[in-house]
């Protein structure tokens, strides 16, 4: 039995993360700080449900405790780590910039020396696709380069990708980056747009509209996403000399075993039709706020993924209308609305 060790298990993506992996016969360990930055209660409630498996462990502990997340894993021994806690959000990192670069970058930090210390078969990494920041040219592709980002939340996962990259040649571990495109879907992150929207228009609250609705995303379903992830877990990026023939549109190291992933629908969907389809949902017409643009967004998102279809055969396919579906649907249950 494989052994998976993931960061940030009580959070939106990695509690559907290790719900998949269990579900497929592996032991997990979830490492989580279970921090206030939203509703820590949804998180617990998420940390419960996943130790109702018998293959499933926790720590509730912070990154930045470095003896402590070194003595979890040695005791651990994981095959591989998937390292998704971070502090997200884009407009908190406006607020509190400081809490970016203690989780993201010496959290970050310190997960790179532990996969060091243990000889990592492969280290999965999250990244956004906020790090392509002003690039204008669409879709966005691994390989272009990445040096506009527009927030301090995109600056400090971009420094996580140059610090990997450097572990990689140094060390020789294996290092999958993964980028995700605007992840949504059931247990979800009350800051994230969906969430919001239907708490708002549920209760007959304004929602609010950046850049007066000129705006796309292409949304991803957090079941897609994370299945994406499961299936590159045995795709760790070789070393320079053992390599065979080279896949199509890879984004692979010419000097190190390391790789970026961009995980998205490859479907961006404009905001006003995304606040449409929310309504239909509801039954239930929006009042809207129209607003400029917000200081650190982007314009539009667009992801091509041929490269994760290249490796591991999977696309995202979940359309935009069931995904939404699916979220309205677990809401109104968990919320009693």
């Amino acid at each position: 039995m494989q052994r998976i060790l993931v960061t940030g298990t009580a959070g939106f993506i990695g509690y559907h993360l290790a719900e998949l992996l269990l579900a497929e016969g592996f032991e997990v360990h979830g490492y989580d700080g279970l921090t206030d930055y939203y509703d820590v209660n949804l998180k617990r409630r998420r940390n419960q449900r996943l130790l109702q498996h018998a293959n499933f462990s926790a720590t509730e502990a912070m990154l930045e405790d470095d003896a402590k997340l070194r003595a979890v894993a040695t005791e651990f021994q994981p095959d591989a780590i998937v390292h998704l806690a971070a502090q997200a959000g884009v407009r908190y990192s406006l607020e509190q910039p400081r809490a970016y670069v203690d989780s993201n970058v010496v959290g970050t930090f310190n997960i790179l020396e532990l996969a060091r210390q243990l000889g990592t078969k492969h280290l999965l990494m999250a990244s956004t696709s906020s790090v392509y920041g002003a690039n204008e040219d669409m879709p966005f592709i691994e390989t272009e380069k990445t040096d506009t980002q527009l927030s301090i939340y995109a600056a400090t996962k971009k420094a996580t990708e140059s610090m990997a990259h450097s572990y990689a040649h140094l060390f020789g571990i294996p290092v999958t980056m993964v980028r995700f495109f605007t992840v949504y879907g059931t247990w979800g992150r009350p800051d994230l747009a969906l969430f919001k929207f239907v708490d708002a228009i549920l209760d007959g609250r304004p929602i609010e509209v950046y850049n007066h609705g000129d705006m796309s995303r292409d949304f991803t379903f957090v079941t897609d996403l994370v299945r994406a992830i499961r299936l590159l877990i045995p795709v760790a990026p070789p070393n320079p000399d053992q390599r065979d023939e080279p896949v199509p549109g890879d984004s692979i190291s010419k000097v190190a075993p390391f790789r970026i992933v961009n995980i998205g629908n490859s479907e961006p969907v404009r905001l006003l039709d995304f606040i449409e389809i929310i309504e239909q949902q509801l039954g239930k017409t929006a009042v809207r706020e129209y607003l400029p643009m917000q200081p650190g967004d982007v314009r539009a998102t667009w992801a091509d993924a041929s490269l994760l279809r290249e490796l591991t055969g999977y696309r995202p396919s979940t359309g935009i209308r069931d995904g939404v579906a699916a979220f309205v649907a677990w809401f109104r249950d968990y919320y009693q609305k």
